[in-house]
């Protein structure tokens, strides 16, 4: 006997009320389930990250950026060891890692790498590594990562590090969901072009160049001081970047209401593998999250954030509703005509939102 709609989402809601006071408890399976949930869209996901949504809000966010071969991994995997220490006068923080890994194009599965990267993590049971394929998604992170990270943040992992793809120049959706983006560079991998054409400096909050040991760390240290320095004049210290706010919105501090002061991205050599200069560059984090609770960057930053997310969410839930509607002969007619060049993109797009159909033809 099939059930009906309302019995559907009751037992929807609780199994999701189950997870989420399995999670809410510190088992790691019932985390990892919801995961599941919410990277595959269930329904059951939905309705978790509805009621885990309140505890939400606490963990610093911290992006790792940089180009394929930087050594993201090996750093994040040391950062994390750092934060786990135990260090006098030092509590160690609950750590979570999101590492997205790219999609194959052709059978659209992904090699989750990052888990044998990072050996060392394993065991700790206050350390959780989730990898996600981003599923064709450009930006550098999946389409789910910004709701992964609030499941883990209303779990209780007070840091959540998010390394992305390592695409290259199209990675800056991580500035929108991280409070702290590190980026991550390399000598000889002829980078320096390659990160002004990725606006290198409108989303680094701390800038790395991991493999320090190699020949060239001068010569890219000294092209990221030349381009700070040449940036600096045309940087407009009164908006921040990462905030997706309307042009011409002032970057006003929320606690004083006066304008926050600039923050100059350090640049810092490491290499990770030795685990030379991580310490540096976890304290370059805490000072950036010391300035962000200071000048009330933190709040706005989080405005922007949720702001971002709600667009992104409406985008694929307008998208989804219109295809409900719309018959899929007529999406045929319309692309055929597309096909054809009788109409251009703009064009059909306006044809298909339009409920007149004598424009469409054929």
């Amino acid at each position: 006997m099939a059930l009906s709609e309302p019995t559907r989402e009751l037992e929807r809601s609780a199994r999701a009320e189950e997870l989420v006071e399995a999670l809410l408890e510190g088992d790691r399976r019932a985390l990892a389930r919801t995961l599941t949930h919410v990277e595959n869209g269930t329904e059951t996901g939905q309705a978790a990250l509805s009621l885990l949504f309140p505890r939400a809000g606490n963990a610093h966010l911290v992006g790792v950026t940089g180009s394929p071969g930087t050594g993201k991994s090996t750093l994040v995997n040391h950062l994390t060891l750092h934060y786990r220490q135990r260090r006098e006068g030092y509590r160690p923080k609950r750590v979570a890692v999101v590492a997205v890994d790219p999609s194959s194009p052709f059978s659209g599965g992904a090699v989750l790498g990052d888990r044998v990267r990072m050996r060392d993590l394993s065991g700790d049971p206050d350390v959780f590594i989730r990898s996600m394929a981003n599923r064709g998604a450009l930006g550098g992170l999946a389409r789910s990562t910004a709701a992964v990270v609030q499941v883990l943040d209303a779990a209780g992992y007070e840091l959540i590090f998010i390394e992305t793809v390592g695409a290259g120049q199209s990675e800056v959706d991580v500035a929108r969901l991280a409070h702290t983006t590190l980026v991550v560079e390399a000598p000889g991998l002829g980078d320096d072009i390659q990160a002004i054409k990725a606006g290198i400096l409108e989303i680094a909050d701390v800038l790395v160049i991991n493999k320090a040991d190699r020949p060239g760390v001068e010569n890219t240290e000294r092209a990221l001081h030349s381009m700070l320095e040449l940036a600096r004049p045309s940087m407009n210290l009164f908006r921040d970047p990462h905030c997706a706010e309307p042009e011409g919105t002032p970057a006003i501090s929320m606690l004083e209401g006066e304008p926050a002061r600039g923050w100059k991205p350090p640049i810092l050599r490491t290499v990770a593998i030795f685990k030379t200069g991580v310490e540096a560059v976890a304290a370059a984090i805490d000072e950036h999250r010391a300035y962000l609770r200071e000048t009330g960057e933190w709040k706005r930053r989080e405005r922007a954030r949720i702001r971002a997310e709600v667009d992104a969410l409406l985008q694929a839930m307008l998208v989804s509703r219109w295809r409900e509607t719309v018959a899929p002969e007529r999406l045929e007619r319309v692309l055929a005509r597309l096909m054809d060049r009788e109409i251009s993109p703009n064009q059909a797009v306006e044809l298909l939102l339009s409920d007149d159909m004598r424009g469409i033809g054929r």
